[in-house]
C-alpha cells in the first residue's frame, strides 16, 4: 500500500516491456509496489489435490490435478477431418475435462499421460451441461527429485489470481524477481501498535505471504497485511469523520405543535418500536451543528419510508426543506403519491381544505410538462415547497432551494457519489445526509461495516405483513413444475389477487441488438427471456383470459405511470415487468410473483423483487425459475434466496459470493479491489480494533504529524479519485 521509490519502479525495469505491458493490461499491476501486494489467492500443497467439485462458470482458474485419461478424437469439420485432445483431470472429489483442438493436440497429448500432476489454468466453460477447460495453459509438476522450475521448491504452491494472458506460475516467477525489494518496505503501522498485537514486520510478511514453507508462514503474513488494509483505510475514514464534525450545519429541531405532531396524531397505526428508536437516533443528529451522515438499513417492508417522511417533516418545523432522491420515475411518482396520501391535508398548503400548518409536496422528474416544471421550481426557490420528491433531475443546475436541511437518498446502491454530493451541494451550509437501503449489496455493507455512516438498523416488520413462501422451479430438469407455477398464478388470481412476472430483458429491437448473443449459441448462451415476448407467450397460452400489462424502463413516463395506477388500482390482474418493480413499488393486493431466468439476478436483488408481495393480509409467494443444472453455483444461490427471509443473512451470501468490490471506488466487481486480504465478513473483528485504534490516534494527530510512514500509506491508498470519494461518500 506504501509507495517508496523501490515500490514504485515501473515493473518494465525488472520484468522487460512484454510482461510489463501484460501485468499492466490485464492486472491493473503497474509497479514493483502493485506486484509484492499481488497476493496469492490460495496455496496448494505438493502433496494434495485442489477440488474440482466447486469451480466458478466464466471464470479464470488454476487447479492442481492428476490426469486421469487421454484420448485423441478424430471429427469432421467445415475444413475437411480434425483432431480434438480429450483429458480427463481428477482430484479424488470431481472430475474436469480438458479439451484441445487442431494443431494445439500434439504437445499436451505428449506430456498430459496418464498419472501425471500438474497446474492447469484456464476459463471455466460449460459445454453439454458439463464444466469444461478448452485450451488451458498448463505447468507439470514433476516428483522432488527432478524439479522443472526452482520456483516450485517450496512444499506450498503460491496460486495467483491470473488471467488468459498470464498463468499463475508466470506470475509467481515474476513476483520472484521483484521479492527482494520488500526489504524496503517502509511500515506504515506506528510501532507500538505493531508490537502490542504481535504483528509481523511489513517486509517480513511480503516475504512469507508469497514463499511460505508452512501454513503457520501464511497465518503470519496475512493477519500482519489485514491490518495494514484495516488499520490505513479506518484512519482515512477518521480522518473524514473528524473532518465532518468540524462542519458547520444548521441544528433542525422541531417545532411543538408543528406539522410532525399533526402527522403523528392522524397516524392510524402505532410505530414498531424499532422506527420510534431509529427516529429518535436521526432526530438527535438533527439537532446537532454538524451534518448528519446516518444509514438506515431496514429489511424490505419494515417502514423505512415511514422513519424518513417523520424526518423530512422535523426539517420542514425548523423552517427548512427536504429532499428525497429516487432512483427510477417510477419510483419517485410511487413516493410521491404515498406520501401525499399518508400526509391527506397536511400535503396542501394553500388549495381549499388544506390543513393550517400544511407544506407543499412537489414532485420533480425529466419527463414533466414546461409548466408543472416551472411551478416546482418556484416552489422550491420560494421555500413554498417543504417536501421535494424526486429523480436526478434534482440535481440540475437550474434547481435551487431556498434552504434544504435534508437529504434523503434511497436505495442509495443506484446512485454515483457524483450525484449525491451535487444534490448536498444545494444547501447554503451541508444539508443533514440521510441514505436508506434495503437488503445490504455488497458495497454498502463494506461501507456500512467501514464507513463515515453511522448506522441504524430496522429489523422488525410493522403488524399486519404477511410471509412469504420462496421455491425454485427448475423448469429444464422439472417442466411440470413451470406448468404447476402458472396454474399457482391463476389460482391467486381466482381469490381476487395480483401477481408479477418479471423477465430481464425488455424484448424490442434495441434491447435485442445489446443482449443476444451470436447466431449458433447453445441453449446455456440463450439471450434472457424478454417482457415482450413473454407477455404474448402468457397471454396466449397458461395465462389467457387473463388482464396483462407490461411495464417497463423505455415506456413513456405517462404511460408506466397509467400501467402501475392500473395495477395498484386491481384493475389488472398480471404485471409482466423488468426490474423497474424492484423498489419502493407498493402494491398490497399483489400476492404472487414469478421471476424468470431467476439465475441472471443477484442475490439482493431478488430478495428486493421477493418484497413486492406478502405487503398485505394474504401470503405471499414468491417462484424463481431457471434452467440452470441442479448442481450449478447458480442453482445454490437460488436455494439459498429460497431458504431464508433474512436480508442481512442474503447480504452475507451475496458478498461472499462477489468479494467486496472496491471499498473506496466505485466499482463493485469485486476485480481490482483495495482490500486483498482483508473480507468484510470473515474480519469483523479485525475492522473493529483498527477503527478504535484510527479513531485515537486521529484525535490525537489528525494530519498524522508524527506518523510520516502512515501518510505515505495514505496517499497511495488514497489517489485522487478514492479521495474523492471519501470526501463525498
Amino acid at each position: 500500500m506504501e509507495r517508496v521509490p523501490a515500490f514504485d519502479e515501473p515493473l518494465k525495469k525488472s520484468l522487460g516491456p512484454a510482461t510489463a505491458k501484460v501485468m499492466a493490461e490485464a492486472l491493473g499491476l503497474h509497479t514493483v509496489g502493485d506486484l509484492l501486494h499481488h497476493y496469492p489467492r490460495r496455496y496448494a500443497e505438493r502433496g494434495e489435490l485442489t477440488t474440482l467439485s466447486d469451480l466458478p462458470l466464466d471464470e479464470h482458474v488454476t487447479v492442481v490435478a492428476q490426469v486421469a485419461d487421454a484420448r485423441v478424437l478424430t471429427f469432421n469439420g467445415s475444413k475437411g477431418r480434425g483432431q480434438r485432445l480429450e483429458v480427463t483431470i481428477t482430484d479424488g472429489s470431481g472430475r474436469l475435462q480438458l479439451v484441445f483442438f487442431g494443431k494445439g493436440v500434439h504437445k499436451p497429448h505428449q506430456d498430459l499421460l496418464p498419472g501425471t500432476r500438474a497446474m492447469f489454468s484456464g476459463k471455466v466453460s460449460l459445454f453439454n451441461r458439463r464444466l469444461q477447460l478448452a485450451h488451458p495453459a498448463y505447468e507439470l509438476l514433476r516428483g522432488d527429485g527432478e524439479q522443472s522450475v526452482d520456483v516450485w521448491a517450496g512444499a506450498l504452491i503460491p496460486i495467483y489470481p491470473a488471467t488468459t494472458k498470464l498463468e499463475s506460475w508466470k506470475i509467481a516467477k515474476a513476483v520472484d524477481a521483484v521479492l527482494p525489494s520488500a526489504a524496503d518496505a517502509v511500515d506504515p503501522l506506528p510501532a507500538a501498535l505493531r508490537e502490542g498485537r504481535g504483528l509481523a514486520e511489513l517486509p517480513d510478511a511480503l516475504r512469507l505471504v508469497h514463499r511460505p514453507r508452512t501454513k503457520a508462514d501464511i497465518a503470519a503474513a496475512r493477519d500482519r497485511l489485514k491490518w495494514d488494509e484495516a488499520f490505513v483505510l479506518q484512519v482515512a475514514l477518521a480522518r473524514r469523520r473528524h473532518a465532518d464534525t468540524q462542519l458547520p450545519a444548521v441544528a433542525r429541531r422541531p417545532a411543538p405543535d408543528g406539522i410532525l405532531d399533526a402527522f403523528d396524531a392522524k397516524l392510524p397505526f402505532t410505530l414498531t418500536d424499532g422506527q420510534t428508536k431509529v427516529s429518535r437516533e436521526i432526530f438527535d443528529d438533527l439537532a446537532t451543528e454538524h451534518p448528519m451522515h446516518r444509514l438506515l438499513q431496514g429489511e424490505v417492508g419494515s417502514g423505512k419510508t415511514m422513519v424518513a417522511l417523520r424526518a423530512m417533516l422535523a426539517v420542514v418545523d425548523s423552517g427548512g426543506q427536504a429532499a428525497l432522491l429516487a432512483p427510477t420515475e417510477v419510483l419517485a411518482q410511487q413516493h410521491h403519491r404515498s406520501i401525499t396520501e399518508m400526509m391527506g391535508e397536511l400535503a396542501e398548503k394553500g388549495m381549499f381544505g388544506g390543513a393550517e400548518r400544511a407544506t407543499k409536496v412537489v414532485l420533480l422528474t425529466g419527463s414533466m410538462g414546461t409548466a408543472a416544471r416551472r411551478q416546482a421550481l418556484l416552489d422550491l426557490v420560494t421555500g413554498e415547497a417543504g417536501l421535494v420528491i424526486g429523480t436526478h433531475a434534482l440535481i440540475e443546475d437550474k434547481v435551487l432551494f431556498h434552504d434544504l436541511g435534508l437529504v434523503v437518498v434511497d436505495e442509495q446502491h443506484r446512485f454515483g457519489v457524483e450525484q449525491r454530493d451535487a444534490l448536498r451541494g444545494k444547501g447554503k451550509q451541508p444539508p443533514h445526509l440521510l441514505v436508506m437501503t434495503a437488503t445490504p449489496i455488497p458495497r454498502t455493507v463494506a461501507m456500512t461495516v467501514f464507513g463515515d455512516l453511522e448506522t441504524s438498523v430496522l429489523d422488525q416488520l410493522p403488524a399486519g405483513r404477511s410471509p412469504i413462501a420462496s421455491h425454485v422451479v427448475p423448469a429444464a430438469d422439472k417442466p411440470h413444475f413451470l406448468t404447476r407455477a402458472w396454474e399457482r398464478v391463476r389460482e391467486e388470481v381466482a381469490k381476487g389477487h395480483q401477481a408479477y412476472v418479471v423477465c430481464p430483458r425488455i424484448g424490442d429491437e434495441e434491447d435485442q441488438k445489446k443482449k443476444a448473443g451470436p447466431a449458433g449459441d447453445d441453449a446455456e448462451k440463450r439471450p434472457p427471456l424478454a417482457v415482450l415476448d413473454m407477455a404474448e407467450k402468457l397471454g396466449a397460452g397458461p395465462l389467457a383470459g387473463l388482464r396483462i400489462a407490461v411495464l417497463h424502463g423505455r415506456m413513456h413516463p405517462d404511460d408506466k405511470d397509467d400501467v402501475m395506477r392500473r395495477f395498484a388500482a386491481g384493475r389488472l390482474d398480471v404485471l409482466v415487468a423488468t426490474t423497474v418493480i424492484e423498489v419502493g413499488v407498493n402494491v398490497p393486493n399483489a400476492t404472487a410473483m414469478v421471476i424468470m431466468d431467476a439465475d441472471r439476478f443477484g442475490v439482493s436483488q431478488l430478495h428486493q423483487l421477493r418484497g413486492r408481495v406478502g405487503r398485505g393480509s394474504a401470503p405471499g409467494l414468491c417462484l424463481l425459475v431457471t434452467e440452470m443444472p441442479e448442481a450449478s453455483p447458480a442453482r445454490q444461490r437460488l436455494g439459498a434466496v429460497a431458504s431464508t427471509l433474512d436480508g442481512f443473512e442474503l447480504s452475507r451470501i451475496d458478498l461472499e459470493q462477489r468479494r467486496e468490490g472496491d471499498v473506496l471506488g466505485q466499482a463493485q466487481s469485486g476485480v481490482r479491489s483495495s482490500l486483498r486480504v482483508l473480507t468484510v465478513i470473515d474480519d469483523e473483528e479485525v475492522i473493529a480494533a483498527a477503527r478504535e485504534e484510527a479513531t485515537a490516534l486521529v484525535l490525537a494527530d489528525p494530519d498524522l504529524a508524527a506518523h510520516p510512514a502512515l501518510r505515505t500509506a495514505l496517499d497511495a491508498l488514497l489517489d485522487k479519485d478514492r479521495e474523492e470519494y471519501l470526501e463525498k461518500g
